[in-house]
C-alpha cells in the first residue's frame, strides 16, 4: 500500500459561535469544541483511509484560550502518523475575530482512529508522507505519543483487574 501526504486529507471547518453555543461566561462550551474536533478528525481519517473508521482514543485536548460569542471557531485537522490499522490525527482550533481578522490559538488535540473493513475488522491504512515543517515535527513525535498511549492503556487495564 502506498503512502499519502497529509495535504490529501487535510480538513478545515469554520463556524460562527452564537449565544446558544456558549456558557454563562459567554464562551463556547468545551463539549461543543470537543464535538467539532471529533468531527474534523473523523473526516481526516476517512479521507486518508477511504474506509469506515472508529475513534480509538482522544488522548489529549488542551484548552489554551476561550472562544467568545460572535467569534468564529476555525479548525484544521491533518494526519500525523499511521501504524498498520491506526491513524493519529492532530486538530488545531483557533478563534477568529471576524471584524479584524485576528486569530488566536484556542485548543489542540491528538486523536487516534482505526480503519475498518466491510466486516468491521481492523484493516491496513496508507502510510503518511509528511511534507511541511509542521507535519514533520508532528510525525517525529508520534512514536513517543503512541508509547504513552500504550502505557496508559496497560496501566488502566491493570488497575481494573485489581
Amino acid at each position: 500500500m502506498s503512502g499519502k501526504t497529509p495535504a490529501e486529507s487535510k480538513t478545515f471547518l469554520t463556524d460562527l459561535v452564537l449565544p446558544p453555543d456558549t456558557n454563562y461566561h459567554g464562551t463556547i462550551f468545551g463539549g461543543n469544541v470537543m464535538a467539532y474536533i471529533d468531527k474534523v478528525a473523523s473526516i481526516v481519517a476517512m479521507r486518508h483511509a477511504r474506509k469506515m473508521i472508529v475513534t480509538a482514543s482522544s488522548d489529549s485536548l488542551d484548552f489554551i484560550s476561550p472562544i467568545n460569542s460572535g467569534e468564529a471557531i476555525c479548525l484544521e485537522g491533518f494526519i500525523t502518523f499511521t501504524r498498520n490499522t491506526s491513524m493519529e490525527i492532530y486538530v488545531k482550533v483557533e478563534a477568529e475575530d471576524l471584524l479584524t481578522g485576528e486569530r488566536r490559538l484556542t485548543a489542540t488535540s491528538y486523536l487516534t482512529f482505526v480503519a475498518l473493513d466491510e466486516q468491521g475488522k481492523p484493516t491496513s491504512v496508507p502510510q503518511v508522507i509528511p511534507e511541511t515543517e509542521e507535519e514533520i515535527w508532528h510525525y517525529k513525535g508520534a512514536e513517543e505519543r503512541f508509547e504513552q498511549r500504550k502505557k496508559r492503556r496497560q496501566e488502566r487495564k491493570e488497575r481494573q483487574n485489581k
